[in-house]
């Protein structure tokens, strides 16, 4: 007997990236659409599926523990399909389905849209590999389910990216930039907007690059101006971008679009003019410091998040010592570090002068630790200071509610804990700030919005 997709449960697990989030989403919204019924323990599940990242060998190693995590329900729970899509999938099918026979489907970056198919044949006992070119594909809308039931939404405006820098393999696992033309993507926000969505924060590959194939130029700054028209959406916040991509168009919608806020995610990656060089990366040390001046200067409340890679091959104690004392200049208000991952068909990967693990890990202590102090003295200087907070629910501790302002990106920044009675998800609430830590706002509520 074949059971309706009524009566079968998938529970899907999204690691990596917010875009591997949103793929994760469209792929609950197609098996919605056909009926299919969701839950989130994997031992109640028929279906189980993987969504991994092949970034870095962290990500990797995450993607391949849980997939035998998960292949062990096929045994002791109700499971009878194990489906792995992604990155990882994309990276290693052949790998995959050699050595990890629990599998029963295999979904590539750019087949993701093939989930029915493959849940169907797999649940009639069929194994089936999806695995096509990296090409992203945009025919209009998708359904989507989104998941996590805040106020916020991942909205993915573009796949790929043409920059190629020597230690990424991004271009191979998701293809060439592809941008969703502006109708489709406005379309979206409508529609997220109806759905009680707040806040946008739009994501890409290389969000400065936005429409560069599409249109003949880069048209971030046009999308932008037509998201900030939609009713019901408050704030849109702008992830990943490029820095020798940064217009002055899109400073000039940074100041006069209320909507979007002042916070913008650049990584950098490095400031040693020939580590940069070597990473394929195109700026220079000055380029990005006079970014960054224009930034604050024509911006002046404005936030910047960066990353940097620390133990690249070949950076000496020399050019870490110029990142160190970079920070130390610019004081960026976030910062993330990645230690360098030597990753197979890439060109670093194949520099000669690799830096030691154990060295990579003391860079990266050493850069945590100077940037946590700067996080918290930057924090400091809100005491007394009133914020714009976005209410996401209830705090750990009772009379409080949590919540982020324009500072914080989803996942990746801190939180403002905000002694008040039970206020809805969604508000926006004014906020004078008492505390501070590292990374952490409290404060006490001093009234709406008026958003």
């Amino acid at each position: 007997m074949v059971l309706a997709p009524r009566h079968i449960s998938v529970c899907l697990i999204s690691l990596g990236c917010n875009k591997n989030l949103v793929d994760s989403e469209v792929m609950l919204g197609l098996l919605e659409r056909e009926g299919y019924s969701f839950v989130t323990e994997p031992e109640e599940a028929d279906v189980i599926i993987v969504n991994t990242c092949g970034f870095i060998e962290a990500a990797k190693k995450e993607a391949v523990e849980t997939i035998i995590a998960m292949g062990a329900y096929k045994g002791q729970g109700r499971c009878r399909s194990l489906i792995v899509t992604g990155c990882l999938a994309q990276r290693y099918a052949d790998e995959l389905a050699r050595e990890l026979p629990e599998i029963d489907a295999l979904l590539g970056t750019g087949d993701y849209h093939r989930i029915v198919p493959a849940v169907e044949q797999t649940l009639a006992g069929r194994h089936c590999c999806f695995i096509g070119p990296p090409q992203a594909r945009f025919p209009g809308q998708w359904p989507r389910l989104l998941s996590q039931g805040g106020p916020s939404a991942y909205l993915k405006i573009a796949e790929g990216c043409n920059n190629h820098c020597s230690y990424c393999v991004i271009p191979q696992l998701r293809g060439p930039l592809q941008s969703r033309p502006q109708d489709d993507i406005v379309e979206e926000a409508q529609a997220l907007a109806k759905l009680g969505i707040k806040e946008l924060v739009l994501v890409a590959q290389d969000t400065t690059r936005y429409g560069e194939d599409l249109y003949g130029k880069p048209s971030l700054p046009v999308l932008l101006r037509r998201l900030a028209r939609i009713e019901g959406i408050c704030w849109i916040r702008l992830l990943y971008c490029y820095p020798s991509r940064f217009s002055p168009e899109l400073i000039q919608v940074l100041r006069e679009e209320p909507k979007v806020l002042n916070y913008v995610d650049i990584p950098l990656q490095h400031v040693s003019k020939r580590v940069l060089a070597r990473m394929n990366r195109n700026q220079t040390k000055e380029e990005i410091r006079a970014l960054i001046k224009r930034l604050r200067e024509e911006i002046p409340d404005i936030t910047i998040r960066t990353t940097f890679i620390v133990g690249f091959p070949g950076e000496t104690e020399a050019e870490f010592a110029e990142l160190l004392d970079f920070l130390a200049e610019v004081r960026f208000d976030r910062a993330g570090f990645f230690v360098y991952s030597q990753e197979e068909g890439t060109p670093a990967a194949a520099y000669p002068d690799q830096v030691p693990e154990r060295e990579k890990r003391i860079r990266y202590d050493a850069a945590m630790k100077l940037q946590q102090a700067i996080s918290a003295e930057k924090n400091r200087q809100w005491l007394g200071k009133e914020l714009e907070v976005l209410v996401e629910g209830k705090g750990p501790e009772e009379g409080f509610m949590v919540g982020r302002s324009y500072r914080d990106a989803p996942e990746i920044d801190g939180l403002v804990y905000v002694a008040a009675p039970e206020v809805s998800r969604g508000r926006i609430i004014r906020v004078r700030i008492t505390g501070t830590s590292e990374y952490d706002l409290r404060g006490e509520i001093r009234g709406e919005s008026g958003q």
